[in-house]
């Protein structure tokens, strides 16, 4: 959490911003941040990361197209000192994973003080923002990045039909109301640039969670529509990999799609039904093999034995990781993961 002299001095740097540059991760964690921060004085633009878990030299060209007087960077695990050094910005960058040590950047990261802090970026962000109004963000960017926020009492006071009661994540994610938001708001981050970017700009206007749930506007009934025409797609892939199941520790699962990319939400919703395995999902794209990781054990330090060798890198959480592995070696890093995991 951030401290109460980092809050203002965020809400002071997010104030006197003319035209700041949010660069945020593709999930709800990273989205949910961005909505928080935009929201509190709406100036400025937000670029999605994509594809990728950092920011190196080939973001510099978007800071020149944008030209902006300040740059936050959310929930994104690793910036390139290379980036820093060419953007000449004030760069505010607020992240959960392994800290980083960069030089002229404002870092803020739980894990510093404490290695083993599982604190959302969203958590931090509502901070800054503080407004009551934007509660059903902060909790939808909580629970999507598994964290149950301490806010959830007040939460279940102002959106009891969201959550009737205090639930255990797994409920709370997959059997309720606001889990459905959870899913709204990974899949309007899926698709062709430009509709996720109008879903983005609309969504950044939603004054209520009921806008989009019951669709009591035009843009709540637009983002309901885009969210059940993706959906369809995510439902016919999960009946696919829940075919995979086998008596292995491994539920091992690969798709080839050019369109979707649910390996995230995938490898989340298979960990709930089978929590004794180990989940990895991965997606063929462009002769690579994009991977999400889940289990109920240490598989960060297998991931990076795994990787010594292999043409490819990954990274993330004690529980839940990603990695992008080329597929000429896709096989070699399988038996190299397999065997660590032993």
């Amino acid at each position: 959490m951030l401290t109460e002299k980092e809050i203002e001095f965020l809400r002071e740097e997010l104030a006197t911003a003319k035209n700041p540059l949010f660069f945020y991760d593709d999930d709800p964690d990273g989205l949910s941040s961005f909505l928080l921060l935009y929201r509190k004085h709406r100036e400025g633009r937000g670029i999605i990361v994509k594809s990728t878990p950092k920011i190196d030299k080939r973001w510099v060209q978007k800071v020149q197209e944008n030209n902006p007087d300040k740059i936050f960077i959310l929930d994104v695990p690793m910036v390139e000192q290379e980036f820093v050094d060419e953007v000449k910005r004030p760069i505010f960058h607020l992240d959960h994973h392994e800290p980083l040590h960069l030089e002229k950047v404002h870092y803020f990261n739980p894990r510093i003080k404490d290695k083993d802090a599982y604190i959302p970026t969203t958590r931090m962000a509502y901070q800054i923002n503080g407004d009551e109004k934007d509660l059903w963000i902060a909790a939808v960017g909580c629970l999507a990045d598994w964290h149950m926020p301490d806010f959830i009492d007040e939460f279940i006071l102002k959106y009891p039909g969201l959550l009737p009661k205090k639930k255990d994540l797994p409920d709370a994610v997959f059997k309720q109301p606001i889990g459905k938001l959870v899913r709204i708001f990974s899949f309007l981050l899926k698709g062709q640039t430009s509709d996720v970017r109008k879903s983005v700009k609309i969504l950044s206007r939603i004054t209520s969670p009921t806008e989009i749930l019951n669709q009591e506007s035009s843009a709540g009934r637009f983002l309901y529509k885009r969210f059940e025409s993706i959906n369809i797609e995510y439902v016919r892939i999960l009946k696919l990999a829940k075919k995979n199941i086998s008596r292995n520790k491994l539920l091992l699962f690969y798709y080839s799609d050019e369109k979707w990319s649910f390996t995230a939400d995938l490898a989340n919703e298979l960990m709930q039904m089978y929590p004794k395995k180990i989940i990895l999902i991965a997606r063929k794209k462009s002769g690579e093999m994009k991977c999400s990781l889940r289990a109920q054990q240490n598989i960060r330090d297998a991931l990076e034995k795994a990787l010594v060798g292999i043409n490819g890198y990954g990274g993330g959480h004690e529980f839940a990781c990603g990695a992008v592995i080329k597929e000429e070696n896709w096989e070699q890093f399988l038996d190299n993961f397999k065997r660590e995991m032993e």
